[in-house]
């Protein structure tokens, strides 16, 4: 009777291997589940901030170049362009915008007056960045030309005048999707003369 009180008290050697690389194996899993949740979390999130900035940008460009009187030249990354960029200029401003290292900046310098009087006050540029992580997969260009029966440009564009409408395409990369993401609009230019 009292070998089988001796055998009856605690855990043998192999049971407590077994609880521990059971304890340990349950640990893993649920870390590696957890790790993975909030990677997916911070992703999304990620992602969700990055549209709701293009979004912003991409409203805030449209409202510029919707109002431009002219345009200088023109091509897939690069806009330079004559327009109001803040609503309480008095005069239009030379506007530049175009990519560098997968940021995008506009570039702004205020007139003395409107063209094709005005010079521009070379010493009062201001450079903006509009999007910092630009992202380009499919080579579409940050900005697409249409005429004003609507076909698209191939840019560089050398009679700037035939121009009716831009579209600006802004993406970001995304963790979901190898191809990023993307927010685009067209703006039909209502300030300035067009050639047919």
């Amino acid at each position: 009777m009292s070998n089988n009180k001796l055998n009856s008290k605690g855990f043998t050697l192999v049971e407590l291997l077994v609880s521990i690389i059971l304890v340990v194996i349950l640990f893993i899993s649920f870390g590696t589940f957890f790790i993975n949740y909030m990677t997916l979390y911070y992703g999304l999130q990620t992602d969700a901030s990055n549209t709701v900035q293009m979004s912003q940008e991409i409203e805030r460009m449209a409202s510029v170049l919707r109002g431009i009187t002219d345009i200088n030249s023109a091509s897939a990354y690069n806009l330079s362009c004559y327009g109001y960029f803040s609503p309480n200029d008095t005069y239009v401003s030379l506007i530049d915008y175009y990519v560098v290292n997968n940021v995008i900046y506009a570039s702004v310098t205020p007139m003395t007056s409107n063209p094709p009087g005005g010079t521009p006050i070379t010493s009062e540029t201001q450079t903006y960045v509009i999007l910092s992580n630009f992202y380009n997969p499919t080579g579409s260009g940050l900005f697409s030309y249409y005429d004003s029966s609507g076909n698209l440009l191939v840019a560089p564009i050398t009679d700037q005048r035939i121009i009716s409408s831009i579209g600006i395409n802004l993406s970001t990369p995304a963790t979901h999707n190898s191809q990023g993401q993307q927010i685009s609009t067209t703006v039909t230019l209502r300030n300035r003369r067009i050639s047919s």
